[in-house]
């Protein structure tokens, strides 16, 4: 989930690869996250859902996927590790799990189809836009974007454990919160991310007339019109 990881500065994906080893302990652990899915869904879907045990097993798969989530990035990052195949992993591997999770969930009527759809069609939809922009710069994280994030997986997790009772209850208010977020996050970076573009393609039409022309920072160049 992107229910893993939040957009903005501390996306893996908009930082410029350095020369390392393909593998290394960010990639690792992304390999992990994606070799998990599977085995996720085998623990959530068996015997319809009706397999309380599997169900709990399925819910530390999922929580221990979300952890190297939080662990990969941050790693690569400090470490001087980010490579391509980090870039290109580590969004497919959150919403393998993401995706996963919440498919299963509602196939097992566990959780209405529309709220599948809306998350899905929202962090697909930014994962996009990320990758639409990321030449032009960072998009700072929001603490909306932080909120979302948290807000899904405690409700993913929730929906994914057997309970009964008031927690049964409570866990439709947590996701609740989760879907407002998830679409009010959504939208602001799609406002963020256009803005970004429109911002950063002036400042390069600035910037190579400037270098045409020879005009001083902040000054557009003079074109020459002699014949």
């Amino acid at each position: 989930m992107s229910a893993a990881v939040p957009e903005g500065a501390a996306d893996p994906a908009a930082t410029p690869p350095h020369s390392t080893r393909l593998v290394n302990l960010p990639n690792a652990l992304t390999t992990l996250r994606l070799a998990m899915v599977p085995v996720f869904a085998l623990l959530l879907l068996t015997d319809g859902g009706m397999d309380d045990d599997r169900r709990v097993w399925a819910t530390v798969f999922f929580a221990l996927a979300i952890i190297t989530d939080r662990y990969d990035g941050m790693i690569a990052r400090r470490t001087n590790q980010v490579t391509e195949f980090g870039k290109l992993a580590d969004p497919i591997a959150d919403k393998a799990l993401t995706g996963t999770a919440l498919l299963g969930l509602s196939i097992l009527a566990l959780l209405p189809w529309w709220v599948t759809v809306v998350i899905l069609f929202r962090e697909l939809g930014v994962t996009v836009l990320r990758f639409w922009v990321i030449r032009h710069g960072v998009i700072a994280a929001s603490r909306g974007g932080k909120a979302k994030t948290v807000l899904q997986a405690l409700a993913i997790g929730l929906y994914i454990l057997p309970l009964s009772g008031v927690l049964a209850s409570a866990r439709w208010w947590v996701m609740a919160a989760a879907l407002v977020l998830t679409v009010i996050t959504g939208i602001d970076y799609v406002y963020r991310a256009l803005t970004l573009r429109r911002t950063s393609a002036r400042a390069m039409r600035e910037a190579a007339d400037r270098r045409a022309g020879g005009g001083p920072p902040g000054e557009p160049g003079r074109r020459d019109t002699a014949a």
